[in-house]
């Protein structure tokens, strides 16, 4: 596609994105008139209920909606990329499945632990304990990089990786209790509004640090299409670009999975998007164009969140990324084979 039409369509995504976070200030199981919105977003002349509604509760989601989006997104073209595998997403390291160890170490395993440990895990919480177990997983694979050359082996070891630790939950859960199941099952649903201003001092922070890095990654991305023996005899040290991605990805998508929860298929599917509307293979163009696409899919969700919540039904994030993204996913798929 020409420079002009990408312009154009960076142009319309910044609208749909300012639209929707419109929107999404606006909808909810209470309404707020527009000029209330503006009014609490201002410091105007508006009532006390419709200041909490917006800045307290609304805002903190919109904000998270769009750095999680364009978190996911970044490190799912980032993986699709480095694997050279078009259906990889930001947790085939197994960052996922780290977060989720950290999360039922907390809510199963610290009942049925001693008091002093006990107590220890609850000092760093919910979303450290995500977090934590994110970065564990993160230096296992760097320090597994350093030693195995082929990428494509550190992907399968990943995948092994992420299915023990599956594992290692699953027995968790079988020993858990029903309130400690409950806790742990809320969780994998996923959900931008537990989010607090308090927490946007962390979770923006490092979602910045880690889209910075996703963009100096940029020219490492370009060369590594083509592979990384290509990418070496261009002089690229593959190994430090290795460390740079995962550390990004892992702040990108971790930090993300702590504060929200797994949120499936946004950076799976978005990258592909993103390949398809900007009709071009030059990661200088792909990284900000998955990341509004990010942005706006998740703005969407929300607000389809909030109408249907308007009848009386909260549905749970994941579910509705799920069936926006799929459609995108088949057609992936489905291109892919026609290209065999």
């Amino acid at each position: 596609m020409r420079r002009g039409g990408q312009y154009i369509l960076f142009a319309v995504l910044a609208v749909m994105l300012i639209a929707l976070a419109v929107g999404d200030l606006l909808i909810g199981t209470t309404s707020v008139p527009l000029a209330d919105v503006w009014a609490a977003l201002t410091g105007g002349a508006t009532t006390e209920e419709y200041r909490v509604i917006v800045g307290e509760l609304r805002l903190p989601k919109v904000v998270v909606a769009i750095f999680a989006g364009m978190a996911l997104s970044a490190s799912g073209l980032e993986m699709q990329t480095l694997f050279r595998n078009p259906l990889a997403g930001p947790y085939v390291l197994g960052i996922n499945s780290g977060a989720s160890l950290g999360v039922a170490l907390f809510t199963i395993a610290m009942p049925m632990i001693g008091s002093g440990a006990a107590t220890m895990l609850a000092r760093i919480g919910l979303t450290g304990m995500a977090w934590v177990g994110s970065a564990a997983i993160l230096l296992l694979v760097m320090f597994l990089s350093r030693k195995i050359k082929n990428i494509n082996v550190i992907l399968i070891l990943g995948m092994m990786l992420g299915s023990a630790i599956s594992a290692v939950v699953g027995i968790l859960q079988y020993l858990g209790t029903e309130e400690s199941l409950k806790a742990f099952v809320v969780w994998t649903m996923g959900s931008l509004s537990t989010v607090t201003i308090a927490d946007l001092w962390v979770l923006v922070p490092a979602v910045v640090v880690g889209l910075v890095l996703a963009i100096s990654a940029v020219k490492s991305l370009n060369m590594l299409l083509l592979g990384e023996s290509y990418a070496r005899t261009m002089g690229l040290r593959v190994g430090l670009s290795r460390c740079v991605i995962f550390l990004s990805t892992t702040l990108l998508a971790g930090t993300i999975t702590a504060f929200c929860g797994p949120i499936g298929f946004i950076g799976l599917a978005m990258p592909h998007l993103a390949r398809m509307t900007f009709r071009t293979a030059d990661h200088r163009v792909l990284m900000p164009a998955a990341m509004l696409w990010g942005a706006v899919s998740m703005l969407l969700c929300c607000v389809v969140c909030d109408i249907v919540a308007r009848g009386g039904v909260m549905l749970p994030v994941n579910t509705v990324t799920s069936l926006l993204a799929i459609p995108v996913i088949v057609i992936v798929v489905i291109r892919n084979r026609n290209r065999q």
